[in-house]
């Protein structure tokens, strides 16, 4: 398989960095495992620098990381270096890549004295899935300037595939209140699809690419599947983190105003698990989407901890997950998903697209639920809750072509004065109708 070197958003970022903190700070980049962390931070050292290093702490042996014990003449730390990889480094041309950082924590706990030092660059990869584990007793730096990765998003993806007219395409409609028509939705909404199922895992794209085959698509995703929940459960050796994690496409398929973790864990509740809940955030595999009990500018003001929605970071391992018993020798369940024509709901599916398109945007993520009766029998919920400016706009997601939104409608009676424009997101053509926009569900990359 052809390893391929994606164009990725976060080089930007790092761009930025450089630039404006010229060796002040390292920078972290954070992410789930596989994510393309590694890869771009190497594809970034070879552009902008003049030369680089780059240290795999899940690789090197014992000699390297015994290195970073002794800090009292970092001349020689750096001749070694130079030494061993082969490689001469030059004072504010060079950058040194700490790969797997957290597999050696004296080396980021170093980081704090290598920047003051400041002859070069430092970039800092890692999946802080079991940071907790590694950071116990080494002083975390100040001196880091952290960004996280995440799963390409759609447009990442459509470059991926040589594709750079969809995306603006979408935002003259979208700007311009303007329908694309049956055609072009329809051609958008198969790429979309296409998208959901492979998901924004870079080595799940690559295979995609090379083999246009859902099959070697899917070998790719449980692989990385099972990865994450190896980490886990050594992260966890109860094992409730990784059922945890298992469970999350079928508790959302249930529809329940929160994640119900008793149907994952026998006479266990949220609230005596909260080390399980930072670990599962810290690792960027998980999306957590947190109530919010008032729909009101500074979601974080009101936000519930005891009352959350669990997504999984990529759509595409979601799918997988979902429908693990299946045998993906054949292609009938994708292609099934492709048309659109699966028995199954698949409004999870579309929940967590819409999650995770929210997110990459730099969204976090809320939704909001109130009483549709005075006995609290029955409630209404919105999906999710994003910022405009001084005003909020909600979000209603439908897997279907379904448009009664009472929900909405109640929401909008209830909160008008905060409301920019209330969105519904489904699977049909842009319209709009008296005071709700109308998107396909391809243009929550856009918001």
């Amino acid at each position: 398989m052809e390893r391929r070197v994606f164009k990725r958003k976060i080089y930007d970022k790092i761009l930025e960095w450089k630039r404006e903190r010229n060796g002040e700070t390292a920078l972290l980049i954070k992410g789930a495992r596989r994510v393309g962390k590694s890869t771009i931070a190497e594809e970034f050292a070879k552009n902008e620098y003049k030369s680089f290093i780059k240290i795999d702490f899940a690789k090197v042996g014992s000699d390297i990381v015994e290195l970073f014990n002794d800090l009292n003449n970092l001349d020689f730390l750096f001749l070694q270096l130079q030494s061993l990889f082969k490689t001469t480094l030059h004072k504010r041309e060079s950058v040194i890549i700490l790969d797997e950082i957290q597999k050696c924590p004296q080396a980021r706990q170093a980081i704090k004295y290598l920047v003051e030092d400041g002859r070069y660059d430092y970039i800092e990869t890692g999946s802080l899935m079991s940071i907790r584990k590694y950071k116990r007793g080494i002083m975390i730096p100040s001196e880091e300037t952290r960004i996280s990765m995440f799963p390409m998003d759609y447009e990442e993806f459509l470059w991926a595939l040589n594709n750079t007219t969809t995306f603006p395409m979408m935002r003259y409609a979208l700007d311009n209140r303007r329908a694309l028509g049956d055609a072009v939705h329809r051609s958008f909404m198969r790429q979309f699809r296409v998208y959901m199922l492979v998901g924004g895992m870079p080595q799940a794209v690559n295979a995609y690419i090379d083999y246009n085959d859902m099959r070697r698509v899917d070998l790719v995703k449980r692989e990385i599947l099972e990865l994450y929940i190896d980490d886990l459960r050594e992260i966890d050796e109860s094992g409730k983190a990784s059922r945890i994690f298992e469970s999350i496409p079928g508790e959302l398929t249930k529809g329940k105003l929160r994640y119900m973790v008793g149907s994952a864990i026998e006479n266990a509740d949220a609230l005596n698990l909260d080390v399980i809940w930072k670990d599962l955030e810290k690792s960027l595999t998980i999306n957590f989407s947190y109530k919010c009990t008032d729909p009101n500018v500074g979601f974080a003001l009101h936000k519930d901890i005891s009352y959350f929605k669990l997504y999984l970071g990529d759509t595409g391992l979601f799918v997988t997950l979902a429908f693990w018993d299946n045998n993906a020798d054949n292609n009938e369940l994708y292609n099934k998903l492709l048309s659109d024509k699966l028995s199954a709901d698949l409004g999870a599916v579309y929940e967590n697209i819409v999650a995770q398109c929210l997110r990459a945007n730099g969204h976090s993520l809320y939704y909001y639920t109130f009483k549709a009766d005075a006995e609290g029998k029955n409630n209404y919920e919105i999906d999710f809750l994003i910022s405009a400016g001084s005003k909020i706009i909600p979000i209603e997601v439908k897997s279907s072509g379904y448009t009664a939104h009472k929900s909405l409608d109640e929401f909008i009676s209830k909160f008008s004065g905060r409301i920019k424009r209330p969105i519904i997101l489904y699977p049909k053509d842009l319209k709009n109708e008296g005071e709700v926009l109308y998107l396909p569900v391809y243009m929550v990359s856009l918001l």
